[in-house]
């Protein structure tokens, strides 16, 4: 009688079956831990941000003076056609706010990018450079503002001083003249914008694969062609970052204009426009409520073209 068993091939080890995975049971502790980690941040988050936010927005549609709540009013959309059509500051400060985004984007950018690409030469003091470079961007754009003042400043500033129109009828008063003050204030943004943006780049140079820049050079491509056509389509997703940044930068700015002149004469911006109506006297809460809106739609943008770029990498990964 012939029985059957199970051979296997010359030389081959009998395999043992993997033993199955224990799962972990969450105990009372952990979900307490669990719970606190993720609650407390969304409590926080709803209670100073989306709370605000939608408590905002409802006021756009109201009339109130901000001092009791028996006084509100439904408004409709009369605020948003107060702002479109009766309220002069409004479409100059739409104006500063792309002259903003384009003297941020066509100087502020440029210059960040030319300082990471001399700093990516591995040059001697390299690192002290990079710390010069980004010490404004660890400043407040209020603190950049009263530094700038004293650059500015028509009497005793530097920059009079070195044309030697300080103390005379001609020095200029970059801070105080309307027609020079927006150029003054995007110099010093800039000061900030430019070592921010150094840093992303420096980043993400140094992220490029070498053995791109090493084909690049057989194929007898110059340094400049090298730049354009292989390192900087490499470096795609750090631009996109940077552009979401210099959009919502040039829409946030607010800190150094308020510090000149509280966003007045010549250096009016929606940011600015919406705490002039929120706050102070003459305050007109509908109306200033209804300028946020306007500015947290322009926000939205920026920040939905970066979630969905991101997003979607990750679902095609």
């Amino acid at each position: 009688m012939s029985t059957s068993t199970e051979t296997n091939p010359a030389g081959a080890q009998p395999t043992a079956a993997a033993p199955a995975r224990r799962v972990r049971r969450l105990s009372g502790r952990d979900k307490w831990v669990l719970g606190l980690m993720v609650g407390l941040p969304t409590m926080i988050q709803l209670a100073l941000v989306w709370i605000p936010t939608l408590l905002s927005a409802a006021l756009s549609f109201t009339r109130w003076n901000g001092l009791s709540l028996d006084d509100i009013k439904p408004a409709g959309l009369s605020n948003y056609d107060f702002i479109a059509a009766n309220y002069p500051p409004f479409w100059p400060a739409v104006q500063h706010n792309v002259l903003w985004l384009l003297f941020l984007a066509v100087v502020a950018t440029p210059l960040g990018l030319l300082l990471a690409i001399l700093l990516d030469q591995n040059i001697r003091g390299s690192r002290i450079y990079q710390s010069v470079f980004f010490t404004p961007v660890m400043l407040s754009l209020a603190l950049i503002g009263v530094i700038w003042q004293l650059f500015y400043n028509r009497d005793s500033g530097l920059l009079n001083f070195l044309l030697g129109t300080a103390g005379t009828p001609h020095a200029v008063d970059w801070f105080g003249d309307s027609g020079v003050n927006i150029w003054a204030a995007l110099v010093a943004a800039t000061w900030r914008h430019a070592g921010y943006v150094m840093i992303l780049y420096l980043a993400g140079l140094k992220g490029v694969d070498p053995t791109l820049r090493e084909a690049a050079q057989i194929d007898g491509a110059s340094a400049v062609q090298t730049f354009f056509r292989v390192i900087f389509p490499a470096m795609r997703p750090v631009n996109v970052i940077i552009i979401v940044i210099t959009v919502i930068e040039s829409l946030r700015a607010f800190d150094i204009v308020y510090v000149i002149n509280r966003g007045t004469n010549g250096l009016e911006l929606i940011s600015a426009l919406v705490i002039q109506n929120l706050v102070g006297e003459g305050q007109v809460i509908g109306v200033g409520s209804a300028l946020a809106v306007i500015l947290l739609v322009i926000s939205l943008v920026p920040i939905t073209f970066y979630l969905s770029r991101a997003f979607g990498k990750d679902k095609e990964a």
